[in-house]
């Protein structure tokens, strides 16, 4: 299924995102939005309001798992397990490759990690490090997901710089692709980690963490 609960390591815990948030949240994305240009982060408490209302939505319609990020106890930012797809495997005499899984009963098959921001200062730190391996360890270990997705605005250099040092993989920038924060239409730089290419990334995640204190 796709509920989770919290996932934490060190002093980072992703935990399930509410209403009871909405504080917090709009604290952490209004103090200092130096870096936030392109990114989809709500500017005051009614949009976070809206965002967090709007998360809860596609949670209860199976499209998404969102979390709030707290480091030390204090809430930095919300990420999310989205985009969620189940397969339609071929019927009949054919043997498939995979396991069919039903979206009542069974995790996706494949995930993106998204709509996703930390305060400026947990950004280029063991924090970031730190959530993105909690839901990748989620999505490949527990719900034994294909593919996991990680996308971001073509323009945004830091963003994709962080995709690739975390082990995801180019696979092209889709033209016109959707509205950006800036309101623009923007093109968008696919990136992805497949199943067969989780145990080295998992490895060399662990051994930075290993390495630091997030």
């Amino acid at each position: 299924m796709i509920a989770t609960g919290a996932l934490e390591h060190g002093q980072v815990r992703l935990v399930p995102l509410s209403l009871d948030h909405v504080g917090a949240l709009a604290e952490a994305a209004c103090a200092d939005r130096s870096t936030f240009d392109l990114a989809p982060v709500p500017r005051d408490r009614d949009a976070t309001v809206r965002y967090v209302e709007r998360a809860l939505a596609d949670h209860e319609a199976k499209r998404a798992v969102p979390f709030a990020v707290l480091h030390a106890g204090k809430v930095v930012g919300s990420y999310r397990l989205m985009s969620l797809e189940w397969w339609t495997w071929p019927e009949g005499p054919v043997e498939v490759s995979g396991d069919p899984r039903s979206v009542e009963r069974d995790p996706p098959d494949v995930a993106e990690i998204g709509h996703a921001w930390l305060t400026p200062a947990a950004q280029r730190t063991a924090v970031n490090t730190t959530v993105a391996y909690l839901l990748m360890r989620h999505a490949f270990d527990a719900w034994r997901v294909h593919r996991l997705v990680l996308k971001t605005d073509a323009r945004n250099t830091r963003s994709r710089s962080a995709i690739t040092r975390l082990g995801g993989k180019l696979e092209g920038v889709l033209r016109s692709h959707q509205p950006a924060a800036d309101g623009i239409v923007r093109d968008t730089a696919m990136f992805a980690i497949v199943a067969a290419e989780w145990p080295e990334v998992r490895a060399r995640l662990e051994a930075a963490l290993a390495s630091t204190h997030p």
